[in-house]
C-alpha cells in the first residue's frame, strides 16, 4: 500500500526561451481502491506533474485532488488498471510509548523503494516548530530519511498509525525521526477529499 511518487518541478523560463526541470521523489500510501494517495504537501507542492510508481512496477499519472501547507497534507488520485493494495488507518491515539513501529518509503529515491526500518515510539505529541509552523507529531527512532516523506509509520497490527513527515537532521543527530499521527491526519484527509482544502 506504500507507493513512490516523482513530482515534476518546472523551474523558470531562461533568457533563451528554455525551462528547467527537476524532480523531487517521495512516498504516498493508498487509501482506496479507486486510487486516492495520501502524502505530504511538501512531496507534490509546485509539481508541474506527478507520477506514482506501485510495487508492482506499475507507473501512473496522478492528479492533485487537494492540499494543505499546515498539516503538510495532500491527497493525489491516480486511475488504477490493476487492484490495489490499501492501506488501513490505525488511531494513533492508542499508541504508547516504548511501542514498536516500522517505517515503510522510500529513502533517497526509487531507488530504495519500499525500505522498511524498526524502531520505537519516542513520544506521542511533540510539539516541534517546522518552517515556522508548530505540528504536533509522533516521534520515533526508526530511521527516516529523505524521500520517506508520505510514507507510512505502522504499528504491529499492520496499522497506518503515522505519516512520516520531517527527519532532524542536524549533524550528530541520530534516531530522530516525526511522523503526522493518523487520528490527526483523518480529517484533514476527508476535507482534502470531499472539498479539495481544508475547511
Amino acid at each position: 500500500a506504500v507507493v513512490g511518487i516523482t513530482s515534476t518541478i518546472e523551474g523558470q523560463m531562461s533568457i533563451f526561451g528554455t525551462t528547467s526541470q527537476s524532480s523531487s521523489e517521495g512516498s504516498g500510501i493508498i487509501l482506496s481502491a479507486d486510487g486516492y494517495i495520501v502524502t505530504n504537501n511538501h512531496v507534490v507542492d509546485g509539481a508541474s506533474s506527478v507520477r506514482v510508481m506501485l510495487n508492482t512496477g506499475s507507473e501512473f499519472d496522478a492528479k492533485l485532488i487537494g492540499k494543505d501547507a499546515q498539516t503538510d497534507l495532500a491527497v493525489i488520485k491516480i486511475e488504477p488498471t490493476e487492484q490495489l493494495t490499501v492501506a488501513t488507518l490505525g488511531d494513533s491515539n492508542n499508541l504508547e510509548v516504548g511501542e514498536r513501529v516500522v517505517a515503510i518509503g522510500n529513502p533517497m529515491g526509487l531507488e530504495f523503494f519500499g525500505s522498511v526500518t524498526e524502531g520505537i515510539v519516542s513520544a506521542v505529541n511533540r510539539s516541534i516548530n517546522v518552517d515556522n509552523r508548530t505540528m504536533n507529531l509522533l516521534q520515533t527512532d526508526a530511521a527516516i530519511n529523505s524521500g520517506n516523506s508520505g510514507g507510512a509509520l505502522i504499528n504491529r497490527f499492520g496499522e497506518v498509525i503515522g505519516i512520516n513527515s520531517v527527519k532532524v537532521a542536524y549533524s550528530g543527530v541520530e534516531g530522530m525521526g516525526f511522523a503526522i499521527p493518523s487520528s490527526e491526519a483523518k480529517p484533514i484527509i476527508t476535507d482534502l477529499l470531499e472539498h479539495g482544502y481544508v475547511k
